[in-house]
């Protein structure tokens, strides 16, 4: 696989967006955008920035299974190639992700279901009433979401191997908590370094502040995407 990088463009600020984009286009397989930057800018503001790059459109949707289902559709004219939804929401929610996806027909964005944010560990599970740890949850919700029809899943790199084991090759692998060997691990509880997540067998790799916040982005993008080639 080629392109395995996906740079977070963790930022709300239109032009330092677009300045990011322009840097690490050409070392990544799709740029990020997320909840913070699409509920400032919306739809013109994810034109603006794409500039033709293929995005991931990290929203993790969750509500009832009409409404996702709603939100889904009215994302469709946009061409995400990836989407996201929360694993939690459950079967019926998924399904219904799913087939309003599906009505794109060749541009069909891939939905990928969170199982548990990798700012989560047993601790923080335990306090949310989720008792046995990341990885028992993290199974459990990626069979619901697989089962119920979602393309793939995101999921913390110290995962990835499990779920290989668990649902072999097909799914798609999107793993956020990534640090290259000494950088800040910032509000990530469970990270791998870069070489480490894909030999676990990530698909994709999704890097934030290791870039964006980097003297030179498009150097940076550059040194992990050779790292992990």
């Amino acid at each position: 696989m080629t392109g395995r990088l996906i740079a977070a463009i963790d930022t709300p600020e239109l032009p330092r967006a677009q300045a990011l984009v322009r840097a690490v286009t050409p070392h990544c397989g799709l740029i990020k955008l997320g909840l913070e930057f699409f509920l400032r800018h919306g739809p013109e503001g994810l034109r603006a920035v794409a500039q033709g790059a293929d995005v991931f459109l990290d929203l993790k949707l969750f509500d009832i299974p009409n409404t996702v289902a709603g939100a889904v559709r009215a994302l469709l004219p946009l061409e995400p190639k990836l989407l996201t939804i929360h694993a939690g929401g459950g079967a019926k929610m998924i399904a219904a992700a799913a087939e309003a996806a599906a009505q794109s027909k060749a541009k069909r964005p891939k939905i990928l279901a969170v199982t548990v944010l990798t700012s989560f560990d047993a601790a923080g599970l335990e306090e949310t009433g989720i008792a046995g740890g990341t990885a028992k949850q993290v199974l459990r919700l990626a069979h619901l979401a697989l089962t119920a029809g979602a393309d793939g899943l995101v999921c913390s790199p110290h995962e990835t191997a499990l779920l290989r084991d668990a649902f072999g090759q097909k799914p798609m692998l999107v793993v956020p908590g990534i640090r290259p060997a000494g950088a800040a691990l910032g509000d990530q509880a469970r990270v791998m370094t870069p070489e480490q997540a894909v030999a676990a067998g990530a698909d994709y790799i999704v890097v934030g502040r290791p870039i964006t916040g980097a003297a030179d982005p498009g150097e940076a993008a550059a040194a992990i995407a050779a790292a992990i080639r």
